[in-house]
This record gives structure tokens, sequence and C-alpha cells, in this order.
């Protein structure tokens, strides 16, 4: 049955490489778990190995991996007499925003005065908003149409 000999954690060489080193006679077949889940080759995640006599070698390679790739990596090693797995835990990158427990996440036991407002009170306050937003269009509109005719006099009477 396989066996793995060697299951090495992520290194940096051109790509991140997972190095391993399987032996089996049959020559075993080799697939990837990531956290439990069938792990897909991409062009991102690659698998390369050579056979040698019995024993395969190679890297389970990434390219430019993310915190999305931190995690558990298994490798399964199948062949007709048995199978073996070895778990090994990746990790690549922090998470660039982690979460902060706590800072903001306090509930409210009780309504503040000013948020408890009956529909009368709070239409009164919207149309008292809606007047000074529109007081102050009408003023931004005469103070604009001041400086275009009055604002064009040059003071030395230079012209532009």
């Amino acid at each position: 049955p396989p066996r793995i000999l060697t299951l090495e954690e992520p290194v940096l060489h051109m790509d991140h490489c997972i190095a391993f080193a399987v032996h089996g006679n049959p020559a075993p077949t080799l697939h990837w778990l990531h956290n439990g889940q069938v792990l897909r080759e991409t062009e991102i995640i690659r698998m390369e190995f050579y056979q040698q006599g019995e024993v395969s070698e190679g890297c389970l390679l990434f390219n430019k991996p993310t915190h999305y790739n931190n995690g558990n990596y298994t490798i399964v090693a199948t062949n007709q007499l048995g199978s073996a797995n070895q778990t090994i835990k990746g990790h690549f990158l922090e998470k660039p925003f982690p979460a902060v427990s706590g800072l903001f996440s306090f509930q409210m036991q009780y309504t503040p005065k000013f948020l408890s407002v009956d529909s009368k009170a709070f239409s009164f306050q919207v149309s008292i908003a809606v007047g000074l937003a529109a007081f102050a269009c009408v003023l931004l509109v005469v103070l604009f149409i001041m400086i275009n005719k009055y604002g064009r006099r040059s003071k030395f009477g230079m012209k532009g």
C-alpha cells in the first residue's frame, strides 16, 4: 500500500510549494483536499510530480496565494492495495481586515428620547429641513447671479 514519506509546510521558491514524497507499488494515484473538500487544479493551484521507481516526489504549487488559500491541505495516495493520507496546515497571508470583535457590537438597552418621535413631530421636522434646503438653494442661485453680473468688471480697467 502507499506510504507518505514526507509532507512539508509551504515554502516560497518561484511559487509557493508544499513538497511531498509518496512511496507505493503499484504507483498510487494522488489527489488533494483543502479543508476536507476536493481541491481542483487551476491556473493558481497545480500539482507537479515525477515518478522515480516506487517513489513519487513533487509539489503542490500555488501562484500568488491569498488568505483564501489558508487552511489544511491533505494529500491522499491510493492504489489497489490501500490508501494513505496526511494533512498539513498551509498559511500564506493574513486576512487584510481582521474582524474586530466587541468594538461596535453593543446592543441598545433603551431607545433615546430624540429617536422616539411621533408622526406629527417627524413631519414637522421634515418640513423644516426641506424649507431650509430650499432657502439655501435660492440663496446660492442669487449669489451666483450677482457674482456673474458684478464680478465681470476689472478693478484696473484691463480686459481679461
